[in-house]
């Protein structure tokens, strides 16, 4: 089995990036599935139907999101329609939408951190849930969307074993701290982001989070343009190897 997984893809460039890179990294990686996080993919807040439609023709076959999921008044007409489309199991009710097993065996699963962020149930009891409900004969992924890097190493050690890979998204910037863990599990604390790189922070443009930081005053974000980085690992767990590669380049 070989995973080929997008970080946070955020705005039209993001997605653009994704349109014209994906089936070429499939190909040369030869990876049987891909992951694509796309909670900031419209507009660069939150996931609509546009957004996953785009996504899904250039390949994706599971999105995964996380706590801007919401954003969009329409993300229930999502939840209705797109059961690729996964939300964190550890909000109210959302356990059965938050993981997706592929025809090549691969389960995906979708859980949220809470350390500076919103308060919903606990994400490591959240993670105990899913693995009594997933397929017990696939392997298994984790997206952790979190933002303390304790609580993704957290959840790394505390799944060591019991799953195949967990990788961590949401904070934008790709973690150079991949590796296999003592039990087997394949981890990294953030694969990255999919986004504008030129005067961004994060894929806004960096005036307004300039301005924010300077005056501690709400500012309107937006999407910053020019180049686009592009930041992915590559998940390989076969019987005589199990191994996990950062891959990251700007445009």
């Amino acid at each position: 089995m070989r995973i080929l997984f997008f970080g946070d893809v955020v705005g039209k460039s993001g997605r653009q990036a994704i349109q014209k890179y994906l089936k070429k990294l499939r190909d040369e990686l030869s990876a049987d599935v891909v992951v694509v996080n796309g909670e900031n993919s419209a507009g660069g807040l939150g996931i609509n139907r546009k957004s996953i439609e785009e996504l899904l023709d250039a390949g994706a076959n599971v999105i995964t999101t996380g706590n801007h999921a919401f954003h969009w008044k329409e993300w229930k007409e999502v939840f209705d329609n797109y059961p690729m489309v996964l939300f964190p199991a550890n909000y109210p009710g959302l356990l059965e939408r938050s993981h997706y097993t592929t025809s090549s065996g691969l389960t995906v699963m979708n859980i949220q951190g809470r350390v500076f962020m919103e308060c919903i149930d606990n994400p490591f009891l959240a993670a105990d849930r899913l693995l009594e409900v997933v397929p017990k004969d696939t392997f298994k992924l984790v997206d952790f969307h979190a933002e303390a890097t304790s609580e993704k190493l957290a959840m790394g050690y505390y799944l060591d074993g019991r799953v195949h890979a967990v990788v961590g998204t949401h904070t934008h910037i790709q973690t150079a701290d991949e590796r296999l863990l003592p039990n087997g599990t394949l981890y990294i604390t953030d694969v990255g982001m999919t986004g504008p790189y030129d005067d961004s922070i994060l894929g806004m443009h960096k005036d307004a989070v300039i301005s924010k930081f300077l005056s501690n005053r709400p500012a309107r974000y937006e999407v910053a343009s020019g180049r686009c980085t592009v930041n992915a690992v590559l998940i390989e767990i076969n019987k005589e190897n199990r191994d996990i590669k950062r891959l990251s380049f700007i445009e």
